[in-house]
């Protein structure tokens, strides 16, 4: 059981950490050459113009009160508006509507990485030096070495051009138009295919199952399927070798030794106690893994036409959007710390030692 105390910590070191981040975005932002007054106005605007936009993004006022503006901005959640991208929308509203695009992806394809890079690296642990664990590590590097930028486009070859089993890009076809509700394409079919298929009565709800109700889920679904692939097989490869490795570790323990002496079942041994044990560094590096696709999954989104929040702070960083790009990476820090802070928690569970 994880303690009060022990998250408590945790929580509280967030703080510098956050604050950390927003001090650097800041600092490298306000260093980087490019004048957004200029931008705004246009190469050929006259300075009279450019000033009066300088003072109205409080550009013209000392570094250090600018500093202070933008820390109470942080703490509110408000980063302005964009200056060019979207310009006059509010920059929180546009990572509203893009982050669960890539939350979306994140999840499913790290679970997908999970679902089978854990049993993967096990079986292959537990058959060292067989052919079923030379395939597995084969199979494995292979998975970490090919690039998303050149592992998608030939998926996208093979499964959507040649085979025709699956959609080349984007997140649903023109025909259907879901609305909005978490933002997440998948879950927001199914609550509108589950609504067309209820229908209520006075003293009953009747469920009525037709596949043609739930066509917009399954393509919503069918879309999701070849990009969260390319997310998932090189997760699985990673995740694999991973524990794979730490298996081999454990499975010599002492422990692991004294729980067969005892006529303990193989099975009973190898999930109790080590299991267990050798998910400690996997969950580290699915915590890494996690965090980094959801400050982006730059590649993917990209070529499977996913605007996300990894395609949306490359477009502001060429432009210098700075409110987008302070806030899309602040959002990233944020998100980063969590999935830390989850990491942490996932650990004293694990191994309780650790919540001392």
């Amino acid at each position: 059981m994880v303690s009060l105390r022990f998250v408590t910590k945790r929580l509280l070191l967030l703080v510098p950490v956050l604050f950390g981040v927003a001090t650097f975005v800041f600092g490298m932002l306000h260093l980087s050459p490019g004048d957004p007054a200029i931008l705004m106005a246009g190469r050929r605007a006259d300075q009279a113009f450019v000033e009066e936009i300088r003072r109205e993004l409080g550009l013209n006022r000392p570094i250090y009160v600018q500093y202070v503006d933008f820390l109470w901005q942080v703490v509110r959640a408000d980063f302005g508006e964009s200056f060019i991208l979207m310009r006059g929308r509010a920059v929180s509203d546009i990572l509203e509507a893009r982050f669960p695009v890539t939350l979306e992806l994140a999840l499913y394809g790290q679970f997908l990485g999970i679902l089978f890079g854990v049993p993967l690296g096990v079986v292959s642990a537990l058959k060292q030096d067989t052919l079923t664990d030379h395939l597995t590590r084969v199979g494995a590097l292979a998975g970490i070495s090919v690039p998303i930028f050149w592992s998608g486009p030939v998926l996208i070859m093979v499964l959507a051009n040649w085979l025709r089993v699956v959609p080349t890009g984007g997140r649903i076809a023109y025909e259907y138009s879901p609305d909005t509700i978490t933002g997440l394409i998948t879950v927001d079919t199914f609550i509108q295919s589950f609504a067309d298929a209820v229908t209520f009565q006075p003293l009953d709800l009747y469920f009525n199952f037709d596949p043609a109700d739930f066509g917009m889920f399954i393509d919503a679904a069918h879309h999701m399927l070849l990009p969260c692939l390319v997310i998932g097989i090189y997760s699985m490869a990673l995740i694999s070798r991973m524990t794979r490795s730490s298996m081999l570790e454990v499975i010599r323990q002492d422990y692991m030794r004294t729980a067969r002496a005892k006529g303990q079942g193989e099975k009973i041994t190898i999930l109790k106690h080590g299991l267990q044990n050798a998910l400690i560094p996997v969950v580290t590096i699915v915590g890494i893994q996690f965090g980094t696709l959801l400050g982006g999954a730059i590649l993917t989104e990209t070529v499977f036409n996913f605007n996300g929040i990894g395609t949306l702070l490359v477009e502001a960083i060429a432009v210098s959007d700075y409110p987008i790009v302070q806030g899309t990476v602040l959002l990233f820090a944020f998100l980063f710390t969590l999935v830390n802070l989850g990491v942490d928690i996932t650990y004293s569970y694990l191994d309780p030692r650790i919540d001392q």
